[in-house]
């Protein structure tokens, strides 16, 4: 078995050189102006709507799009009046009851702005009418010649304002108040648009009076049921999402063999410490000097033994899993926890648990890997994030820290069901359950989040019927079985990679899912829906190996530029070729907007890694993704991009399928491999700089030959620090690392 190598050495910063030209339509498109009254006619009744109400200060309005609209492809000629179109959207979704996916994105305009583009409407119309007999298509309008010939100063509009009015209308097909419809009855969770106006003040004007302790930020609030009814009944179209407060846990399949525990274990000295909150804990277990206790909930809340079977035993598998369960032994060793009960076995409030782990991870910034096993019982909305899951993206966003957290279960007998908040968290690690046999267990949820990101991450053994989960519960040893089960397993192996082998947290995701991706490429929804990327191998060590035909490598950097590159991977050449099949993945923690909707992630990065062609840097990307080649030869829809390449996602996996007949490859004059970061922002904030990307690389020589040695050599001569992540070596430096030194 090969180590596998850590690289360090610098990625260059390239800003875009792209510069927009002339708006044009796409392919096989025809604009006429009975659209174009038809849109003008939306925007006079949304003009007239708005006026006459006196809540706000400016109108929202929400745009239908024709199709999932790329940035490049929504509106930037209508509400441009100001500032960009694109500043002021403030929510996007998918459209209910279509059979297509269909954005339909929400933007906050004053009305001057709507005024505006009623006016540019008209003129547009004119010019349609007058130029091009009503109507022009694809190949009439982007003719320049047929732009320059006509004198815009007399129709009193821009020639770019005139093209972007065509092209906006090309792809939205009405403007309307948008779609308030939410299923509850009950004290809920409500986010309200961004509209400037502070949420106190918006409320008070509806006689809505809140307190500080009920809003979690500036634009969501927890109203009971009659403050709810007001607010849906008055004003519906202020309330971007809402959702219910008060969850039910989502039930676990378990058979209950209470025994007493014979288990005895010494006493802890220098372990990693993984944050763990849950339920309860009973203090009085054998392993209990291995768990730091603290109880957060209030003293009045009645709790009963109940309160502490589950979360007491997650902790078990944390700290003492491989005896427990001999043949799940991963390797890994004893852990400490520090466990925070923020919850009851009956229920819990959501809107409570979102303050307390802001409050916990605060305080416990040593910790570097949480674990929840919490989950909803409810299924996750198709148009936005949880509450729940928001805050620990913008928590992993902020903090160095990452959340493992249980992908929620049905009763074995239930039809097909959504996973439950917080497992729609995109930032986590949120671990499915499988059997022996590696097939989803009964209880397993399902992903897809959003209609698009991949959740689950990964899958891990949880407890099946045919061979249960052990653990230590308050009365002993019981066999249970439950997503919350496989997540401590994923927990222990993140923090052995975070705070053993001292490796950064997106190269620790994305060894993970490499891993349990293996050489089968599968990242389609079918395959990921149920099992995530795959399941995790049991062993630490089947991780931090590779096959002794196989170069493994890990690399971390920051992207500050869009162009984030490297193109100096000396990659060994055998007989004047290259003889491997690669694959490569990466993982980030990007800055979400939950109020963006669908639209959740701020910022893409995009991976490229293959042989370098020319001196221009062009790489010949091992999965052929042109996504960067702006050009009419590579058209490129956003569902497509998003469907083959992962766009917008944090996770991206890119490979090689392997042939029996397959060739080696060409080597170009330089003789290297390149790898280049592309980082596209949906917003115009720049939250991409400074983010931070792990990538881990497999190339796998075809004629089982062992070249990692002639790679390391190579390596060392392109300016590359080459470091093995071997076990014993990492081990040894974490223990001396974590000693206590005594001064005479």
């Amino acid at each position: 078995m090969n180590d596998v190598l850590q690289l360090k050495g610098r990625f260059e910063q390239k800003a875009s050189a792209n510069r927009p030209g002339a708006p044009t339509l796409a392919a096989n498109q025809r604009v006429n102006v009975s659209h174009l009254d038809s849109l003008k006619k939306d925007l006079l009744e949304m003009e007239r709507f708005w006026k006459n109400q006196e809540l706000l200060n400016g109108a929202l309005i929400s745009v239908y799009y024709n199709k999932v609209a790329a940035k490049s492809n929504r509106i930037s000629g209508i509400f441009s009046k100001g500032k960009k179109a694109n500043d002021t959207i403030v929510g996007a979704k998918f459209r209910e009851n279509s059979e297509k996916h269909k954005h339909v994105i929400t933007h906050f305009v004053n009305l001057q702005s709507v005024e505006h583009s009623i006016q540019s409407i008209t003129r547009t119309i004119q010019i349609l009418n007058d130029e091009f007999g009503g109507q022009v298509d694809t190949e009439t309008f982007n003719d320049k010649k047929n732009i320059a010939k006509i004198d815009f100063d007399f129709y009193g509009i821009t020639k770019t304002l005139f093209q972007q009015i065509i092209v906006d209308a090309s792809y939205v097909e009405k403007f309307d108040l948008g779609e308030g419809k939410f299923n509850t009855e009950k004290e809920a969770i409500v986010t309200l648009y961004d509209t400037n106006t502070d949420v106190k003040e918006l409320l008070r004007k509806l006689g809505i009076r809140v307190s500080a302790d009920r809003i979690l930020d500036d634009h969501t609030v927890l109203l009971d049921e009659d403050y709810l009814e007001i607010l849906l009944r008055d004003a519906p179209y202020l309330v971007a999402m809402a959702v219910e407060d008060f969850a039910k846990f989502s039930p676990t399949d378990f058979h209950e063999n209470f025994r007493e525990s014979s288990f005895g274990i010494s006493g802890p000295t220098n372990e990693p410490t993984i944050g763990v909150i849950d339920t309860l804990f009973d203090e009085r277990v054998y392993f209990g000097e291995w768990v730091e206790y603290h109880d957060m909930l209030d003293k009045n809340i009645e709790k009963t033994s109940d309160d502490m079977f589950h979360g007491t035993a997650v902790s078990s598998i944390i700290v003492d899993g491989p005896r427990l369960n001999p043949d799940l032994d991963d390797g890994c060793g004893n852990f400490k926890v520090r466990h925070f009960g923020v919850a009851t076995a009956k229920a819990f409030s959501s809107f409570s648990i979102i303050k307390m782990i802001r409050e916990i991870i605060s305080q416990n910034r040593d910790i570097h890997v949480w674990n929840l096993s919490l989950g909803s019982n409810d299924e996750v909305n198709q148009n936005f994030i949880s509450a729940e899951g928001a805050i620990l993206d913008q928590i992993q966003f902020d903090n160095d820290v990452i959340f493992v957290i249980a992908g929620t279960n049905k009763s074995s007998t239930e039809p097909a069901k959504k996973i439950g908040a917080p497992a729609d968290s995109l930032n986590s690690v949120v671990v499915n359950s499988v059997g022996i046999n590696n097939q989803p267990a009964l209880y397993t949820r399902e992903g897809i989040v959003l209609e698009f990101f991949a959740k689950p991450d990964v899958s891990y053994y949880g407890g099946t019927p045919e061979k249960w989960m052990k653990v230590c519960e308050p009365l002993g040893e019981a066999n249970v079985s439950g997503t919350s089960y496989a997540a401590p397993w994923i927990s222990r192996k993140l923090s052995y990679l975070i705070d053993v082998m001292d490796l950064p947290r997106e190269v620790a995701k994305a060894m993970l899912i490499d891993s349990a991706l293996g050489w089968e490429n599968k990242t389609d929804y079918d395959s990921i829906k149920l099992r995530g990327y795959g399941v995790v191998p049991q062993k630490i060590e089947d991780i931090l190996k590779s096959k002794n035909d196989e170069i493994k490598f890990v690399i971390s950097g920051v992207s500050e530029e869009y162009n984030t590159y490297n193109y100096r991977f000396p990659v060994p050449i055998a007989d004047g070729k290259y003889p491997y099949i690669a694959k490569a993945t990466m993982c980030y923690f990007p800055k979400t907007s939950r109020n963006q909707g669908v639209d959740y992630t701020n910022t893409e990065l995009d991976l490229y890694f293959g042989r370098v062609k020319n001196d221009k840097g062009d790489i010949i990307t091992i999965n052929d993704n042109q996504q960067s080649m702006e050009s009419e030869d590579h058209p490129m829809n956003e569902e497509e991009a998003r469907k083959l390449f992962r766009k917008w996602d944090n996770v991206k996996h890119i490979g090689e399928v392997i042939r029996p007949k397959a060739r080696s490859k060409k080597v170009y004059e330089d003789k290297l491999w390149g790898m280049s970061i592309k980082t596209k922002e949906r917003l115009q904030s720049r939250d991409g700089k400074g983010i931070r990307f792990g990538v881990v690389v497999t190339l796998r020589e075809m004629n089982g030959v062992n070249r990692i040695e002639d790679f390391i050599l190579q390596c060392g001569l392109n300016n590359w620090l080459v470091t093995r992540l071997n076990v014993e070596q990492r081990v040894e430096v974490y223990q001396t690392a974590e000693e206590t030194v005594e001064f005479e």
